[in-house]
């Protein structure tokens, strides 16, 4: 398939995304393919609540209203292809709704299903089998408290289902990546050991998986994005040669730029020379990102391993619950005003959990926006000059949901008590909401029976790549790059903040978050590299950091972009909604090191151009 290509538009993110990307993309000229990505762990155990409670549910309902319904025709007019994990945890359910529009509307499509990954109904067996927390080595959860197993799939599948005909594929659990990679393996005809290639259609699909994050949303220079209201969708166009480019539609705003690909590659991801995938083990450290046009960048192959013989697999379990509000203080000393009354909240509702002969909070968490809380030692307060706004944010976790909610309780209670200058917007009083944990392991693919329901064409299909992977702790080991030579520091030197001299994406998995940091310059890169040491990071981030300090953070080179990746482990309270933070997933972590400052020789410094 030499010189071939295909153009793949990226239409969602997360469940929950912008209904205005898919009439935009459509729009925007031919396509190939369209992918959405809704699935994360968060929105895993969103969807195990909701199956429990409705067994026809548990699906991201947003791909048959939102994406489907309004759009069906123009779908069918134009051929394009849809590939969407939009199954969640009930991927027939949602493959029957969209059947059910299609047939409605009298139009030939077919619809074919990947599933395999749901394994819940295995929870005892895992646990008597001793399985482990991939990252902590903590024993498996109690079985009855187990909402959802699901193993990570890979792009195979999907090519197959498109090789059956689909025109519409609707997966449950897989890498989020895979959706993109499936196309080009069905396009290209990729084999399963061409790793290099592999691994390129893998970093399209993950520059592309985010939806506008490629194209100016999140990226540090935020007001170059211009207005984000009528901002662009990514399309990638991919070669057979795993080479591609990244643009979006014309008319829209955003900004495509070495900037925010850069960022977007580093996004959520730790080694980035062993990022892990089912069909492929990538390294984007030598990966280049180029600007070609405006709004236009070409992306260099990325290369590849082989994959081990196992599936990363997430369960989630129920742990209690977790309660809290967020109330606001303006005025004279707002923020000591407002901590004052998170004290005398938990000191009521603990004096009535006593009366009860109730246990106390297992965690709490009280955090005041606008003082700087999330800078920790950082922190730029001063006497001198307080905030005169601060927003409290009083949070919990127990047990009981019952006992739980004696906080919200006493929060409210604590009205006519307070301090002055109480005040805020609330819709209702909330209530206590489950806390639902992560368990990561590793599943043996020979143990994952991978089934295709193409409009009643069933498959079992087995990966050959499950039958060629290999021990890559032993036999792949990357080769490192050589760090930055030792600068020159014998110029005349200034300190600048980080934020004018790189571009930075943060973002979580599980308990650990990671901060890519791109050079704006490539001659910076030594300075920032010699700057920002793991001690500095940890520095940085020590007041978020559990039980430990230097050792939790990694650093890792990523020369092609002129990059560094920082991963942070046990940094995030437990993550998702397991956490009582105000980020409980790291999204501003790399605004925080932004702040960071870094010496510089002054002759090489170029202010940088962050606004229209």
């Amino acid at each position: 398939m030499a010189g071939k290509a295909i153009r793949i538009g990226g239409a969602s993110g997360y469940w929950g995304e912008s209904a205005m990307a898919t009439p935009q993309l459509l729009a925007s000229g031919p396509l190939d393919y369209l992918v959405y990505d809704y699935l994360a762990e968060i929105t895993m155990s969103i969807l195990a609540r909701q199956k429990a409670k409705d067994p026809s549910a548990g699906y991201a309902t947003d791909f048959i209203t939102t994406v489907l319904k309004p759009n069906l025709a123009m779908i069918a007019n134009t051929g394009v292809k849809l590939i969407s994990n939009a199954g969640g945890l009930n991927p027939n359910a949602c493959a029957e709704a969209a059947r059910a529009l299609i047939a409605a509307a009298g139009l030939d499509l077919k619809v074919a299903v990947v599933t395999g990954d749901d394994i819940v109904d295995r929870a005892a067996a895992i646990a008597d089998a001793g399985a482990t927390e991939m990252f902590t080595g903590a024993a498996f959860p109690d079985p009855d408290k187990i909402a959802s197993i699901n193993v990570y799939l890979g792009a195979f599948p999907i090519a197959r289902a498109l090789q059956m005909g689909a025109d519409i594929v609707i997966t449950g659990r897989c890498v989020d990546s895979a959706v993109t990679l499936g196309a080009c393996i069905h396009e290209f005809g990729w084999g399963d050991d061409e790793y290099d290639l592999l691994a390129s259609g893998s970093l399209a699909g993950h520059i592309i998986e985010c939806g506008p994050q490629a194209t100016g949303g999140n990226f540090t220079d935020w007001r170059l994005a211009g207005d984000i209201a009528n901002i662009g969708y990514p399309i990638a166009t991919v070669n057979s040669d795993g080479s591609f480019s990244i643009t979006k539609p014309e008319g829209s705003s955003g900004v495509v730029s070495i900037g925010t690909i850069s960022e977007q590659m580093v996004y959520e991801i730790g080694d980035p020379q062993s990022y892990e995938l089912p069909d492929v083990i990538c390294d984007f450290s030598d990966v280049e990102i180029v600007q070609r046009n405006k709004n236009c960048v070409g992306v260099s192959p990325a290369r590849g391993r082989a994959p081990t013989q196992t599936y990363k697999t997430c369960a989630t379990f129920a742990d209690g619950f977790r309660t809290g509000a967020t109330v606001s203080f303006y005025g004279f000393e707002a923020a000591a005003r407002g901590r004052a009354f998170a004290d005398a909240a938990f000191a009521r509702a603990r004096q009535m959990l006593r009366f009860l002969n109730a246990g106390d909070f297992t965690e709490t968490d009280v955090e005041v926006i606008g003082a700087e809380d999330q800078f920790g030692a950082f922190a730029q307060e001063t006497d001198n000059a307080p905030p005169r706004e601060a927003v409290v944010k009083i949070a919990a976790k127990h047990p009981s949901p019952l006992e739980g909610g004696i906080l919200l309780r006493e929060i409210a209670g604590l009205g006519l008590a307070s301090a002055p200058g109480l005040s805020g917007f609330q819709a209702g009083r909330s209530k206590p909401t489950p806390v639902m944990r992560l368990f990561s392991f590793l599943t043996e693919k020979d143990a994952i029976s991978i089934a295709i329901d193409c409009d009643g064409a069933l498959e079992d299909f087995t990966p050959q790549a499950t039958q060629n992977a290999g021990d890559t702790e032993t036999a792949s080991a990357p080769l490192r790059p050589p760090a930055p030579s030792p600068p020159d520091t014998t110029q005349a030197m200034i300190s600048i903040p980080l934020v004018n001299l790189a571009w930075a994406r943060s973002g979580d998995k599980g308990d650990k978050a990671n901060i890519g940091v791109i050079a704006r310059r490539a001659e910076y890169l030594p300075y920032i590299w010699r700057s920002l040491s793991e001690k500095v990071v940890a520095a940085r981030f020590a007041h978020f950091i559990a039980n430990g300090g230097e050792e939790k953070v990694r650093r890792f080179l990523l020369p092609g972009a002129h990059a560094i990746n920082f991963l942070i482990d046990d940094v995030l309270g437990g993550g998702g909604v397991a956490s009582l933070r105000n980020d409980p997933q790291g999204k501003g972590y790399g605004q925080l090191l932004l702040h960071q400052p870094i010496e510089i020789p002054a002759a090489i410094y170029q202010e940088p151009e962050r606004t229209l």
